[in-house]
């Protein structure tokens, strides 16, 4: 794995986390230096085969997260139901972002077992499916406040400049203690 603050982490898609830019290159998955792979990713979830979700890891610091993927549009997506991936899904995508920071941060001490979802507030989605709309998905979380036994995150997923998906997750880390 790579120091993210070594790598470009975009070109031609802009950060909110700085403000800044790439070089205004096409805004295709080929155009994405990630900080962290697929399979770096694979190291710190979990989550394994198509259940790991992200593809890639764009950008991270001590409290936010930019995570990437395509998955949503997989026909072979785990959590598609009927051929369709509802919107509700997308907070599995910002658990995985989430719980790619912890590791990548080392916020939460030494490494959970699990992590287990026990509230959501504020979850908003302006779309009601993810698998038909075009283009990468941009997972946002920001880490509020957090400890070694909880953390809560802000999250925000969406599509070029098209928000999707927003919310506030809190998170109880079994950590062995």
């Amino acid at each position: 794995m790579t120091n993210p603050t070594a790598l470009p982490y975009t070109n031609g898609i802009p950060s909110p986390l700085t403000g800044e830019g790439g070089d205004g290159g096409e805004r295709g998955r080929e155009s994405v230096l990630y900080a962290y792979s697929k399979s770096d990713i694979a190291k710190i979830i979990p989550h394994a085969g198509a259940m790991c979700l992200l593809d890639g890891v764009v950008r991270w610091d001590a409290t936010h997260i930019r995570c990437v993927s395509n998955s949503h549009r997989d026909t072979d997506n785990p959590l598609c139901a009927d051929g369709q991936l509802s919107a509700v899904c997308g907070i599995e995508y910002a658990a995985q972002a989430m719980a790619v920071h912890g590791g990548l941060a080392g916020n939460i001490g030494s490494r959970p077992k699990a992590g287990y979802l026990v509230s959501l507030r504020d979850v908003t989605w302006q779309h009601s499916r993810l698998d038909n709309l075009a283009g990468e998905l941009i997972v946002d979380a920001e880490q509020l406040m957090g400890d070694q036994s909880r953390v809560i995150y802000q999250f925000a997923l969406r599509v070029g400049e098209v928000e999707v998906l927003s919310g506030r997750a809190t998170v109880v880390l079994d950590t062995d203690i």
